[in-house]
């Protein structure tokens, strides 16, 4: 029986696979475009300071999976981290997700909780029954005035379209608290891995029957050579865009270095227009049991996603997913192959939603080796 796995791409979904099947047994060859593991979580010292810089962006592990948090905290110490951003907008500083000292600072009030949640039921639009873009799901929801000021510019600085060409969901996945909680998210386990991302990754790895092949492209037309490939690249670029390029949102960063605590903040959001950047994170906050007399800021831009650009993030209009169900039909018509993780499946995915996807993969391929059934194009459906 063949036993020799392609895996396309060192990030979580590639490495998470790689873990497991060659525990089982597996012989696994990793094919990396890039010169290093991690993918976008990718992490590594600045010479300059010695802060921990995440090369591509911040990334903040938060989840509350049992299976994944036991999994990452098996190649890594995660020290507790919480994420605490700041919005600035018309020249003034909030915290953000929307919470009850938000709304009191930007009305100028001191609403106690119930006081708070009905003055913003009666901001809303009470007219739009079913919000259907984000525009409508903002208005209905905080209203005219806190949309305009922390929504609306921020958005189409981020996405490059305004919000009533986006859909509600996007919206839906930022809370408002009436209490004066300001951790940015809601889940049980929360950290940051104490020596860095590339690290995790690198113990993710360390296990005999892997090797891992950086700076080299994967040729589809050598599928044949393995028992099965996991493919964690672009879905439209192993198909060589023949129904054209999916549309990401790519991101630049502006490094700039200073002394002391530039901010005073891991991450400030720039909600108006008084500024082309959306937000700047200054990466020594993410590693707060560190101590580094320099600093590393990045200055962050969102732009269309050009053909030699790191893509980021799938934007998914209606069109889009018309144009992904013509690469999801090619893809099941594949043999031997399937299609994992944020690019391969042209989803939005944060990491341990990632981890998980890639263990369920592992455990999915296993089974079908097991009973000699065909393992699927797609563990999870793109379409859905």
């Amino acid at each position: 029986m063949n036993k020799n796995i392609a895996i396309v791409g060192a990030g979580f979904s590639g490495a998470v696979i790689a873990n497991q099947l060659a525990h089982a047994g597996y012989q696994v060859e990793i094919f990396e475009a890039r010169p290093h593991i991690a993918g976008n979580c990718h992490s590594e010292r600045d010479a300059e300071t010695g802060v921990m810089v995440h090369i591509y962006g911040p990334h903040i592990f938060h989840t509350d999976n049992e299976r994944v948090w036991e999994f990452v905290n098996r190649f890594s110490e995660f020290k507790p981290y919480v994420n605490r951003v700041k919005a600035i907008t018309n020249g003034k500083v909030y915290t953000l997700p929307i919470n009850l000292l938000t709304i009191n600072q930007f009305f100028g009030k001191t609403l106690r909780p119930a006081e708070a949640e009905e003055f913003l039921r009666e901001l809303g639009d009470k007219s739009i029954e079913n919000p259907a873009t984000f525009e409508d799901q903002a208005l209905r929801f905080v209203g005219r005035e806190l949309y305009e000021a922390f929504f609306k510019t921020y958005t189409m600085k981020q996405w490059g379209l305004h919000p009533n060409q986006l859909p509600a969901s996007i919206l839906k996945r930022l809370p408002v608290r009436f209490n004066y909680d300001d951790n940015y998210f809601a889940h049980k386990y929360q950290g940051m891995p104490a020596n860095g991302y590339t690290e995790l990754v690198e113990r993710i790895l360390d296990v005999p029957g892997i090797t891992v092949h950086l700076n080299t492209r994967f040729d589809p037309s050598s599928k044949g050579d393995y028992a099965h490939v996991f493919y964690s690249g672009p879905i439209d670029a192993w198909f060589k865009h023949a129904e054209g390029r999916l549309p990401y949102r790519t991101l630049d960063f502006e490094v700039f270095r200073d002394t002391g605590d530039y901010q005073g903040n891991a991450v400030i959001n720039y909600c108006d227009d008084a500024e082309r950047y959306t937000r700047i994170t200054e990466h020594k906050h993410f590693s707060p049991w560190e101590s580094h007399e320099g600093t590393v800021c990045y200055k962050e831009y969102s732009r269309q996603c050009e053909e030699k650009d790191i893509p980021y993030y799938p934007i998914r209009l209606a069109r889009d997913k018309q144009q992904l169900e013509l690469y999801v039909n090619l893809a099941r018509q594949e043999q031997n192959v399937t299609f994992v993780g944020r690019l391969g499946t042209y989803r939005y995915l944060d990491m341990d939603v990632t981890i998980n996807e890639a263990l369920v993969t592992a455990d999915r391929f296993l089974a079908c080796a097991r009973e000699q059934a065909a393992m699927p194009a797609f563990t999870i459906d793109p379409l859905a």
